[in-house]
């Protein structure tokens, strides 16, 4: 029983969040190139073993007011299961391995983990808390990945999509909000006092204003000349249907389903969304490894 508290302590499902590294690697031409790629796992890995220990640090700082919560309620430290004390001591453990393996991909990169560890921490104790900040902080969250996924393999990131991540990540931070305040109704504020200043129709807009940016942002990317010159395919907006269906599903998911507040169970939950997922990447990959053949 210990062992199943520790993984969903862990929260491994929440590490498909930090595939966003891999990004670089595929985009950069360079996925079957063997030493990045066994850069880019270990990126992966690093990230994963931070991500959790932001996670379990959350959950200390949290516990009172996820025992309000009639979903957060049920992790492993507000109900009991595992104590502060041993979720400390799996913090540091966990954050030696992930400095470790930081410390092997350059210093660069451990400089790019440590941004990440501080917007994770600096979230849990003071941006959750401030209006518009606390969904930006989560995004920039999402950039940092994606940023440190081109350090670890030392390649050149395209800006465009460096801002087409941003505006996913908001629209995804903005969702999870909007599904937070629906879930705990008049005790939104109890649980997160930032939730006092959104409002359903407020969030409604913004998530239109930023789908509508990652939309824009990732056709720019796609038929920028750069892009085409590096990657030798101008073929790269194929995959803009799947983008947009995908931002269509989740936004029906977030009005009709109210499935928005967490997008890695949504990931890996509904199958459309997945399926959309994979067949985008299926394509990028095609395009930029045999597209030259078409």
């Amino acid at each position: 029983m210990k062992i199943l508290s520790i993984i969903k302590l862990l929260r491994i499902y929440q590490w498909t969040k930090n595939l966003l590294v891999f990004a670089a690697l595929v985009f950069a031409g360079e996925l079957i190139d063997i030493p990045a790629l066994i850069k880019t796992i270990i990126a992966f890995v690093a990230f994963c073993l931070s991500a959790s220990s932001a996670y379990i640090l959350n959950d200390i700082i949290d516990i009172e007011r996820d025992r309000l919560h009639p979903e957060k309620s049920q992790r492993p430290i507000p109900k009991g299961d595992i104590s502060i004390l041993f979720a400390i001591i799996l913090i540091a453990l966990l954050s030696m391995i992930a400095i470790a393996l930081s410390f092997y991909l350059g210093i660069r990169f451990f400089i790019i983990l440590c941004v990440y560890v501080f917007l994770t921490v600096s979230y849990s104790l003071i941006w959750k808390g401030i209006f518009l900040l606390d969904v930006l902080v989560l995004a920039l969250g999402f950039v940092v990945r994606a940023i440190a996924g081109a350090v670890a393999i030392n390649v050149v990131f395209s800006n465009w999509l460096i801002v087409c991540t941003l505006f996913l990540a908001l629209f995804l931070g903005l969702a999870k909000r909007r599904s937070e305040l629906l879930l705990l109704k008049e005790g939104a504020e109890n649980h997160r006092s930032v939730l006092i200043y959104y409002t359903k129709e407020y969030l409604d807009q913004l998530l239109l204003v930023v789908a509508g940016g990652a939309i824009i942002t990732y056709t720019i990317y796609t038929c920028s000349p750069e892009v085409v010159k590096r990657l030798g395919t101008d073929k790269l907006y194929l995959g803009l249907p799947f983008v947009i269906y995908g931002l269509f599903r989740y936004l029906y998911l977030v009005h009709y389903k109210n499935e928005g507040s967490d997008p890695s169970k949504v990931l890996i939950s509904d199958i459309p969304t997945l399926a959309c997922v994979l067949l985008w990447a299926i394509l990028n990959i095609g395009l930029i490894y045999w597209g030259k053949y078409f």
